[in-house]
């Protein structure tokens, strides 16, 4: 079986969990807190996009395994794992801001080898497979694609929030930080997005979990760009994470880091 023929399935989970996440989005839901130390909300919104999600591969893939942010995992030694991260962003989901997605991964044999972020309030899909990425919302269909950019000093830099990072974490992103000619705070998914667009040329994050970042990997190498951990291994297991459009901006951020 190949990665082909899953495009069209993936494409179900995105409608699926789009209209189910759909209806809570701007409206007064409740919130939970997951966290005993801190603010990680979830909502009756990410419970039950997953759920929806969940039940459409168990009835179509029933040996494959599951790995979601809400639900925990199932069979994670399958040949084929989907990794599923039902709101990516709920903090902006929650304040109403539409900068969230939904998260479709597909492992084979542990490699990303499809990924899709799902924007069902703007109407946006970006989709990759390692080889090409693709975007589709409301200004048609294209082919996505990195930028160039020769350095760090020419480079347009995305974190979540310097505030998510540990402290020492957050010393060492200074300096990435002060390199750059502009550094923007905010973004979750969308960040890996726009930079696989051509929008923007490096994403640095830490405490990201694979559920956060296994879709993003194809997208991103499909489009051209580089994605790995702070050490220049591959990224899938989460951890402190580098996504760079161009070899040399994240060489250059390696060694910064590792500095």
């Amino acid at each position: 079986m190949t990665v082909i023929d899953f495009t069209a399935f993936i494409g179900r989970l995105a409608t699926a969990s789009g209209e189910t996440i759909l209806p809570f989005f701007r409206t007064s839901l409740s919130i939970d807190n997951k966290s005993a130390s801190d603010f990680d909300p979830v909502t009756e919104a990410d419970r039950a996009a997953e759920a929806v999600m969940r039940r459409l591969i168990k009835a179509n893939f029933p040996q494959h395994g599951i790995v979601g942010e809400e639900f925990g995992n199932e069979r994670e030694d399958a040949d084929y794992v989907w990794v599923l991260d039902p709101i990516d962003g709920t903090k902006s989901f929650i304040a109403g801001f539409p900068i969230w997605g939904t998260l479709i991964a597909l492992l084979h044999k542990g490699t990303p080898v499809f990924g899709m972020m799902h924007q069902p309030y703007i109407g946006e899909r970006f989709s990759g497979d390692s080889g090409s990425a693709h975007y589709s919302g409301p200004s048609g269909e294209r082919r996505l694609t990195v930028r160039r950019c020769a350095s760090l000093k020419d480079a347009t830099s995305y974190t979540t929030s310097p505030l998510l990072m540990n402290a020492a974490d957050r010393e060492i992103f200074g300096r990435v930080e002060n390199a750059v000619k502009l550094s923007r705070y905010g973004g979750d998914c969308y960040s890996y997005c726009m930079l696989a667009a051509g929008h923007l040329d490096l994403v640095v994050e830490t405490e990201l979990k694979p559920y956060d970042i296994a879709a993003l990997i194809p997208i991103v190498t499909g489009a051209g760009g580089v994605v790995t951990n702070w050490e220049g291994n591959p990224a899938q297991s989460g951890g402190r994470i580098v996504a760079a459009g161009d070899p040399r901006v994240h060489e250059a951020t390696l060694k910064l880091l590792n500095s």
